[in-house]
């Protein structure tokens, strides 16, 4: 191994990422709600000797529509509460919203998935970002961009106070003495800020990573900030080599301004390899996924993204540049609208192109090639500056995450990029990051 090997993590969704895996012969949409079938996807990256897997999350159906694609699913914390009893080293991530949650109740339940993994929990710390969100918990409209960041930094630092409100000693077991825990080392968090009361202490001992993985995965300008300030790993998405490197300069930066150490901080872009034995093979599994694809459904997924309705736009025309608000007038996702828009804008694509350039990652760089092809890619990013790793979105399931394992990962290793073996038995070992003291 050389000295500094890059990190991979599997970000799983049911039938894969392309939007139309789904309708593909080769995904399995009708085991979406299957814990066996997960547990089954997490020994892949497993065997694989991946570092972790990862669920993103949302609070409502996906666009409202149902129709175009599957919607929803089992909700991550606990699905992964079932995987980390069928798996043994494999890290386990879940998303998590800070502004439709309570710091007390999300603490605890990360603290026990920590536990119930032996240490391999991670959170991925979002805000949410739709109106349809925010509708299910009273809401008519979302909270704006900033204010919920303001809220996410308070919340996350109430969860870090809750797990650290038992010392790691504070568990006597004395029965001759009868003294279960020494209370002076279980504490009162006593927590009275803007969003937040919470007395404390957590009502669950401290786990064995102290903390679960903290990541976070916006790339806006509080996105960013806030990362820097608490994130441990980072999922971004970037399309070109410079733009990668532009981010993780930024990020890191950030961190050390704020005095962490730059390398505590891992930065991991998002691709979706469409991999074949040849390049006409991958290619025409490119082909038949965008021709599987269901127009409506990404008409709609694109004007969720680009926060305007390009329902009634020709689809074989370009988009207008004059139809698209300023990013500060976007209160979603930010940084995904300023991504989509750039590359709509930069490359002239027609409505049509920029549905069928979304289908794979929305918005995640797409690589079509052989196995090596796709490592040189990793191999270029990692050693350019623009990764640590990569979260790694297969396009259709379980098929393409069983051919990463088997063809694109030996390569790294054969390359001394990526461990043959793991080392460690904590996500956090898995990270090469410290373990946070109380």
């Amino acid at each position: 191994m050389t000295a500094r090997s890059l990190h991979l993590n599997a970000f799983l969704m049911a039938p894969g990422h392309h939007d139309a895996a789904w309708r593909h012969p080769l995904s399995r949409p009708d085991r979406a709600l299957d814990v066996g079938y997960f547990q089954e996807l997490a020994r892949t990256a497993e065997r694989g000797r991946l570092d972790s897997i990862f669920f993103a999350d949302g609070l409502a159906i996906r666009g409202d529509r149902v129709e175009g694609n599957l919607s929803g699913g089992l909700e991550p914390i606990t699905l992964l509460a079932a995987i980390a009893v069928a798996t043994e080293r494999i890290g386990l991530i879940s998303t998590a919203s800070t502004t439709f949650n309570e710091p007390y109740a999300l603490a605890r339940a990360f603290a026990s998935l920590d536990h119930i993994s032996g240490g391999r929990a991670g959170w991925n710390i979002v805000t949410s970002g739709t109106d349809a969100e925010a509708r299910n918990f009273g809401l008519d409209e979302h909270l704006d961009h900033h204010l919920r960041y303001e809220r996410a930094a308070e919340f996350v630092e109430v969860a870090r106070g809750l797990w650290d409100s038992w010392a790691d000693d504070a568990v006597l077991l004395d029965a001759a003495a009868g003294r279960y825990a020494d209370p002076g080392k279980v504490r009162e968090l006593g927590h009275r800020g803007l969003f937040f009361r919470v007395r404390g202490p957590l009502n669950v001992q401290r786990s064995p990573q102290g903390w679960p993985l903290l990541v976070q995965a916006g790339s806006s300008e509080d996105g960013r900030e806030f990362a820097a300030r608490y994130a441990e790993a980072v999922f971004t998405a970037q399309q070109t080599l410079s733009d990668g490197q532009a981010f993780y300069k930024d990020v890191k930066t950030r961190a050390e301004r704020l005095g962490r150490d730059p390398g505590g901080l891992k930065i991991l872009p998002g691709i979706c390899p469409v991999l074949g034995g040849t390049e006409a093979e991958a290619r025409r599994l490119d082909r038949e996924l965008t021709d599987l694809q269901v127009v409506d459904y990404g008409i709609a997924q694109l004007s969720g993204m680009l926060d305007v309705d390009v329902s009634r736009l020709p689809l074989d025309e370009p988009l207008p540049p004059e139809l698209l608000p300023a990013e500060d007038e976007v209160n979603g996702n930010k940084s995904r609208f300023t991504l989509v828009a750039e590359l709509a804008l930069r490359e002239r694509l027609t409505v049509r192109e920029i549905i069928a350039r979304l289908g794979g990652g929305r918005g995640h760089r797409v690589f079509v090639g052989t196995p090596e092809q796709v490592a040189d890619q990793l191999q270029e990013w990692f050693e350019g500056g623009a990764a640590d790793g990569f979260n790694v979105m297969p396009p259709v399931l379980p098929t393409g995450l069983e051919d990463f394992v088997d063809h694109v990962v030996p390569i790294l290793q054969r390359r001394g990029l990526f461990r043959t073996e793991y080392t460690g038995r904590t996500l956090r070992e898995h990270y090469g990051l410290p373990r946070p003291a109380a």
